[in-house]
């Protein structure tokens, strides 16, 4: 396992794949038993991983719970996020769901206690409420950090505009940036291309993506009569084959995969790492996590690439069907686009 620094406001290494903890446990009707929560965690780890991603509402608090069972005496050896905003109970009340300072604040303190720890390496905001000021939510994480209860913040499944404000008002006011951004991002989930990594980009973020393998779709195994999150998390979190696009992306990644001798698995990570992201993989089994770890080895060609980038391109969205025409193109560079450097991250 090779390290990347998290984002650029932080001298954080972590691990190119980062271990997802959503099926840690059995309180959603599906997911992992303890004993086998300890394998994938100590394969894992035998393998140089050290990023961990967790959320208080896994498992209603049991992925938290299992964690802080399985990190006792080596803490210190892993990168440990957790997310609030959703609650850890089945039936959360008003008061224990959003993104407001009483929220976060009291999330933390029930997550550091199931996690059996001091502190949180990084805290998510889990996904943004609709109602939550950005102001409030950079204040709120700024006591965490200066509590020494948070080391770094981040965003995930925020609008980019959302994250680009909020950003900017930590930097303004010189507090605790925002750290990391967290989003879907896989050959069958590409609209995040248009504004939310190249935000992370241009804001100097790390970010990880989620779902890389669509839920499982593009594994192939759905095809196979499996069924996994299909029907296990009631179809939630889940991309399924439902298009005749989507049918050539898998088509597509099962060939590059038979051509390469890997597994579609693997290819599909490698593809979402290649686009400059962390990856989170979410396995429910030991088989899987081996498999996942696998996506380390493979290095794809251009071609493979750009095959992959062409079967699965999503239309593109304004302003950048605008940006994007070969007018604008030659107007905006004096009539000689290709004289001119493009920056090597998109600007903000």
């Amino acid at each position: 396992m090779r390290y990347k620094l998290f984002g650029q406001h932080t001298g954080l290494r972590v691990s190119e794949l980062v271990l997802g903890a959503g099926n840690f446990g059995t309180r959603w009707g599906h997911g992992a038993e303890p004993d086998e929560v300890r394998r994938i965690v100590d394969a894992y780890a035998d393998a140089g991983g050290n990023f961990i991603d967790t959320a208080d509402g896994y498992q209603f608090g049991q992925s938290e719970e299992l964690l802080g069972d399985l990190l006792a005496g080596r803490r210190d050896e892993f990168v440990l996020a957790s997310k609030f905003t959703l609650g850890s109970s089945p039936q959360p009340g008003v008061l224990t769901t959003g993104n407001s300072r009483k929220v976060m604040i009291r999330a933390a303190e029930a997550s550091l206690k199931r996690l059996k720890t001091d502190r949180l390496d990084i805290y998510w905001a889990h996904m943004a409420d609709g109602v939550t000021p950005s102001e409030e939510i950079v204040r709120g994480f700024e006591d965490l950090v200066r509590a020494g209860k948070i080391l770094y913040a981040g965003l995930s499944d925020f609008p980019a505009w959302r994250v680009a404000r909020a950003a900017t008002i930590a930097e303004l006011r010189g507090v605790a940036p925002i750290a990391g951004l967290q989003v879907e991002h896989s050959l069958v989930e590409r609209t995040t291309e248009f504004d939310l990594l190249p935000a992370g980009q241009a804001l100097g973020l790390g970010v990880v993506a989620w779902s890389p393998l669509g839920g499982g779709m593009l594994t192939g195994k759905y095809r196979l009569g499996e069924k996994g999150r299909a029907e296990g998390f009631g179809g939630r979190v889940f991309q399924a084959e439902n298009s005749a696009q989507r049918t050539a992306i898998l088509d597509e990644l099962l060939a590059i995969a038979a051509e390469t001798g890997v597994t579609a698995s693997e290819i599909a990570i490698a593809w979402v790492a290649a686009k400059g992201s962390l990856p989170i993989i979410g396995p429910r089994t030991l088989a899987q996590l081996e498999n996942n770890l696998g996506a380390t080895n493979v290095t794809l060609s251009v071609e493979q690439i750009a095959r992959l980038d062409k079967v699965s391109a999503v239309p593109a969205i304004f302003p950048y069907t605008m940006l994007s025409d070969e007018n604008t193109r030659q107007r905006l560079a004096g009539g000689n686009p290709e004289l001119t450097d493009a920056p090597v991250r998109p600007v903000a």
